[in-house]
């Protein structure tokens, strides 16, 4: 079973920036995904961005490109999303999630190929 902490949520004024950290636990170090999601009120959850752990290839929603980025720190099995010139439409719950199995770069970004999500950090953007 793996357990997933996300934190580092808050509220920001457009323009400024936030970091979320996503702690794993119960999780083998292999070359699994793992990803941020949102879901804004009303809307459906959408990929954000993913990493896989060996090599650290990541992928964005053009969205998000240029502004946000996605590492992880190994040693401390910890997944980041740094969120750089935030948007009032950045503004939704933010979930991490882990897959537990290979995945190929287009499945990396749906929602349904990860079996494991955090309880979710809110950001919210003010204009």
């Amino acid at each position: 079973q793996v357990q997933l902490v996300e934190s580092g949520g808050g509220l920001m004024q457009a323009g400024g920036s936030l970091r979320l950290s996503c702690a794993a636990s119960g999780r083998t170090y292999v070359n699994y995904p793992m990803g941020w999601f949102r879901q804004a009120p009303g809307k459906e959850r959408e990929f954000v961005a993913t990493i896989f752990w060996s090599g650290g290839n990541t992928y964005y929603a053009d969205s998000v490109k240029g502004r946000f980025t996605i590492s992880r720190d190994s040693a401390k099995n910890t997944v980041y999303l740094q969120m750089n010139d935030l948007k009032p439409d950045d503004t939704a719950v933010y979930y991490c999630a882990a897959a537990e199995r290979l995945l190929t770069a287009g499945e990396a970004m749906a929602v349904e190929e990860y079996a494991y999500w955090g309880q979710g950090t809110q950001v919210t953007v003010s204009s």
